[in-house]
């Protein structure tokens, strides 16, 4: 391995993907800090840039972009309490109280550090864990492969949305939306109502800019006017110590680091589970282990360190399914797919086989990309706060017409972005009724994989139940996810008991 890692380095350490590295990071805390944009939305809009470039400069670039959103969205959670995703909103419950306080730069370089240590150590267990999991992954059948995306499936429709039905609606509708184009198998035409455009299949760039940045800019549009005017000027600090982070910061912010950086590690390999599932369970761990639980909320430093590692430790844990199985564990793995098929690359265990200085070569730069998040978090701060301030009527038509590019240039032309409008439409329904588009997205990106391992399935068993008996891992995760879908239920029958019941 260590071989392996030292010929990635040597690949990574050239001044050009050195520099778009840092481009990268640069792009993605910028955009991350605005609210109601992210990662997901960011390299999305940024697969068409990449189109020239070679296939490690491309994949660096846009992992560079992922880290720094997802750094750069506790910007505005501390800054203006508007978290830049749903996975920051637990940083703002206390950096906002902190920012108000005189204290905004202890709350940013407290969440900075926090980012790049989670983001570090996970990404070290990518590389330690993926390729054994890609060796196992070899040894499954697609009978094996069908059952684990059913189960990945049912996992991500159960815990994306704020309803079990609505998140399977998400996630069914996904895979419907998968089955456009030509059947895998006999070539029979579904859904294409005489389009030769969509013979193949709807693209997942212009379906997943639609979805993420579209639908988000007409939300964002809506409600930007009456949000900016309650923004308030951020207090200025009133000693040295509410500038920086102090030693006994570090002490009470230590153990809660490095508990949200296993949470979210944890969180990342399982497919679908998402980082503010992983910030919001940290943050809870924190306040439940703190000798001070009551200054949670009030302006808690540790709360800040608590899910913001957790939430950047989520980023490349979830590339470890994606990298040993193929299958996205989170919307950035899932966006990241149509970069790697636009570079020829296909995720999973095959890549260690036939591209294994390009697996290398990533790892190389997502390492880089970590000390490139502390060097421009930590000089370009100021910045950061100044963007989050920019007027939405600024922002909303730049980047719908990156958007609109992006669908353009991946090479369906005006056709590829009226799919862009649709589902940008789709998707800003979804958002108003909490209809989960990240189960869309994954079901949408999973679908053709478990159609075809389903189909593969079939056809190996003769269509005989019994045969799974000569296939344990597969009747262990059809258990699973009999299991996952029956807890699924009860939990939230049993939410609405409880809010059925008078206090």
């Amino acid at each position: 391995m260590m071989e392996g890692i030292t010929t990635g380095f040597a690949a990574v350490l050239d001044p050009m993907t050195i520099c778009w590295v840092f481009v990268g990071v640069f792009v993605g805390y910028v955009v991350g800090a605005i609210p109601g944009m992210g990662k997901g939305v960011t390299v999305a809009v940024s697969i068409p840039l990449t189109f020239y470039m070679t296939p490690i400069i491309a994949i660096s670039f846009l992992v560079g972009i992922a880290k720094g959103s997802t750094a750069g969205s506790a910007v505005s959670a501390i800054l203006l309490n508007v978290p830049g995703e749903a996975s920051s909103a637990p940083t703002a419950l206390d950096g906002f109280p902190l920012s108000q306080q005189g204290k905004s730069q202890k709350a940013l370089k407290m969440g900075l550090y926090a980012s790049v240590i989670g983001d570090l150590v996970s990404t070290v267990a990518l590389i330690l864990l993926a390729p054994p999991l890609a060796s196992f992954a070899l040894l499954i059948s697609p009978i094996e492969m069908a059952a684990i995306l059913l189960f990945s499936l049912t996992f991500i429709a159960g815990l994306a949305g704020g309803s079990l039905e609505r998140g399977l609606i998400a996630g069914m509708f996904g895979l419907l939306v998968a089955t456009v184009g030509a059947e895998p198998e006999t070539a029979i035409e579904r859904f294409t109502y005489g389009f030769l455009e969509l013979y193949d299949g709807l693209a997942i760039v212009p379906v997943a800019i639609g979805m993420l940045a579209t639908s988000e800019m007409v939300a964002q549009i809506a409600q930007s006017y009456g949000r900016r005017k309650n923004h308030a000027a951020v207090p200025v600090a009133k000693t040295a110590d509410d500038k920086r982070v102090t030693k006994d910061d570090w002490r009470r912010s230590g153990p809660s680091i490095a508990r949200g950086t296993v949470i979210g590690i944890g969180i990342g390999i399982l497919p679908g589970l998402g980082a503010s599932i992983a910030s919001f369970l940290s943050y809870g761990a924190a306040k439940r282990a703190s000798k001070t639980p009551e200054k949670f909320g009030q302006g808690a430093i540790e709360g800040v360190a608590a899910s913001e590692s957790a939430d950047n430790a989520v980023v490349p844990a979830s590339f470890v399914p994606l990298f040993a199985l193929g299958i996205p564990g989170s919307v950035i793995a899932a966006v990241l797919i149509g970069a790697f098929v636009i570079h020829g690359v296909t995720p999973g265990p095959m890549m260690f086989v036939r591209q294994p200085e390009l697996v290398y070569g990533i790892y190389a730069a997502m390492i880089l990309a970590s000390f490139a998040l502390l060097t421009i978090g930590s000089v370009g701060q100021r910045f950061f706060s100044w963007v989050v301030t920019l007027p939405m009527k600024f922002i909303a038509p730049t980047v719908v017409y990156f958007c609109a590019l992006g669908a353009y240039l991946e090479g369906g032309g005006i056709f590829d972005v009226s799919i862009m409008i649709i589902f940008g439409v789709i998707g800003f329904f979804a958002k108003k009724y909490d209809y989960s588009f990240v189960t869309f997205l994954i079901g949408f990106v999973v679908g053709p994989a478990f159609e075809l391992a389903l189909r593969q399935s079939i056809a190996l068993t003769n269509g005989d139940p019994r045969a799974l008996v000569e296939h344990p891992i597969a009747i262990v995760f059809l258990l699973l996810t009999l299991l996952a879908v029956w807890r699924f239920a009860a939990f939230q029958k049993k939410q609405r008991r409880e809010k059925g019941t008078p206090s």
